[in-house]
Parts: C-alpha cells; structure tokens; sequence
C-alpha cells in the first residue's frame, strides 16, 4: 500500500471524538504512554501507528507517544518493548511479520511473540490479491492453478520483497495446492507494479492498497483476495478461500503490552482500541486506505498469532524457503 493513499485517509476525516478518559479506570493511565511502532516512519505501519497513538490518546486522556524503532525486520522494536517495565505504558504496535511470519522464518529471534508478550486487541488488516497481466491467460483462480499445473516451465511470480505478506500468500498457494512457481523478488511495490503493469512480468501479488486504482482501470486482473472472506473494497472479487478453503495471508496490525501487565491494565487498552476502531469516522477514514479494521478481545489476538505462525513454520519447512 502506498503511503500518499493512507495519508489522504488521515487527512480526509473529521476527529473521532474529543472527550478526554473515557476509559480511564483504577488511576490507569496517569502518565503518557509510549507506543514503539518497530519500522521507519512514513511506512504503512508507521503511518497506522501513528492513528492510532492519536485516537488512544483521546479516549485514554493522556498523550500517546509514538517511538518508530526500525530495523532487523521489526525485531528490534518489538525486543525493547518485551523488555520493558509491564505497567502498560509501553506498547508495541506488532504486525504480521513481528508476530508471525519472521518467527516461523527465525526461531533465533531475540524474543517470543507468545511468551514475551499480553497482547490487548487486534487493529487493522490489508489484504493482498493475486494478479496477473492481463494478457495472461487465466481469467479465474481455478484456471491459474490448472495452467500452472499443465505448463512446461515453471511460472514465475513477483512480489514486493521476500517475506512480506504478498510474497507469502503465493507461497501459501503453492503449498495448498502443490504448484512450481518461481518467486521474483523486487526491492518494493512499486518496482514490481511498474514491471507487472508493463508485462514485464504476468503474475505477481500485492496488497489490496496499491493494486484497486489498477484493478479498477483494468490495466491489471485480479484472480482472489486473501483475506479469509470478500473484502467489502472489492466485494466482486472472490475470495481464494472459496477455491481453496481456510485460505488466509494477509497483512494485519495489533497492539501488545510486555509480559506481566496487569490485566485490568490491558481490560482498559482493550476497551478503548474497540472503541476506536468501531467508530463509523475511523472506518471511512480506513477505507480510503485499504485497510479494514478488526478489533476483538486478547484472546482472539494470541490466537491469531499462535494460529499463523504454526502456519507459516509449515509453509516455510514444506517449501524450503528462506529470506536472505
């Protein structure tokens, strides 16, 4: 997704409230909080973090400070948050990759997104879409995979980079359904649309962000969405679950606290993390982006993350991969 997209969401909406501690229990939070966001600024997950340190700070009534710490893939932000103090006023803003993908690709990480972390809710989620050119011959998902099947040489697809969740949604599909695909991959998403859109390359995958204003021109088709079921930005589009059931791989976000934080602590960042996101304002505003949000208790989100990772590990041993 391209970051100009999501700034005009942040730009394109009024405030979602402006009364201050609507959530604030038991002297909980009584001094500003601190929201580590573990990539650079300007990015998808910055850009996210950012909103969402902004409508925590008024629902909480404290200031919610971002701290972007990028690098090693999101490890090292994600590390100093699991070493924090447990008294809820540091967080991580974690992603598919923190939580999922790059443990299951490095079970030498420096920490453990289950044992070092109370997760409070899931945020958002993005989508990624399998597209091809459309001089390529599949019209349907079903086609691609009989094509592939049949072709005398492996096909090739492209992705944004190695390890992102475009790149593992074809990976995905080719465990589930047995296939030889060839990954390409390029240094972002915008070198391999330009590649895709020329027919440089046919079949690629990207996020549902940078691929709807293609999508709708027709200059690119999509074949299925990974999403677990029709996005509501492209409700014509089928799902790949309904070629391949379960099927899910797509980008999403959550909120996590240190190990340790009490739970009353993480009752109030719950409550008010489902607040936000069911404000009709902020859905707008996420829906110019391409993004969907999500919500639900800490159960769910340890679920999730249990669930994915448990996936991507047998992806990752089925198919050999590895990411660098």
């Amino acid at each position: 997704m391209t970051t100009r997209r999501i700034m005009l969401g942040l730009l394109g909406a009024p405030l979602l409230m402006r009364a201050p501690a609507a959530f604030a229990q038991a002297g909980f939070p009584d001094k500003p909080l601190r929201l580590v966001v573990p990539f650079p600024p300007g990015g998808p997950t910055g850009v996210l973090g950012r909103l969402l340190a902004e409508e925590l700070s008024k629902l909480l009534g404290q200031p919610v400070v971002v701290d972007n710490r990028g690098g090693a893939g999101g490890a090292i932000g994600s590390e100093a948050v699991a070493r924090s103090r447990p008294d809820g006023l540091t967080l991580l803003f974690a992603t598919a990759g923190t939580h999922a993908i790059n443990p299951a690709a490095n079970p030498q990480l420096s920490y453990d997104p289950v044992r070092d972390f109370a997760p409070i809710a899931a945020t958002f989620v993005s989508a990624n879409i399998v597209l091809v050119h459309p001089s390529h011959p599949a019209r349907t998902l079903a086609e691609f995979i009989a094509g592939a099947k049949a072709a005398a040489q492996p096909w090739s697809f492209a992705s944004g980079g190695a390890g992102t969740t475009p790149h593992m949604t074809m990976e995905l599909l080719r465990a589930r359904t047995d296939l030889t695909l060839t990954h390409v991959p390029y240094r972002g998403s915008g070198p391999m649309l330009t590649d895709l859109l020329g027919g440089h390359v046919t079949i690629g995958a990207d996020g549902i962000s940078t691929a709807l204003p293609h999508l709708r021109a027709g200059t690119l088709r999509g074949l299925g969405v990974s999403s677990r079921a029709r996005s509501t930005l492209l409700p014509d589009l089928p799902a790949i679950s309904e070629t391949i059931p379960d099927f899910e791989a797509a980008a999403w976000w959550g909120l996590f606290a240190p190990a340790g934080t009490p739970e009353p602590v993480i009752a109030v960042l719950n409550a008010a993390t489902n607040r936000l996101l069911a404000s009709d304002e902020i859905r707008t505003r996420l829906s110019q982006m391409g993004v969907e949000p999500l919500g639900g208790t800490p159960a769910e989100l340890a679920a999730r993350v249990v669930r994915e990772r448990a996936q991507w590990a047998e992806v990752i041993a089925k198919l050999g991969l590895r990411f660098d």
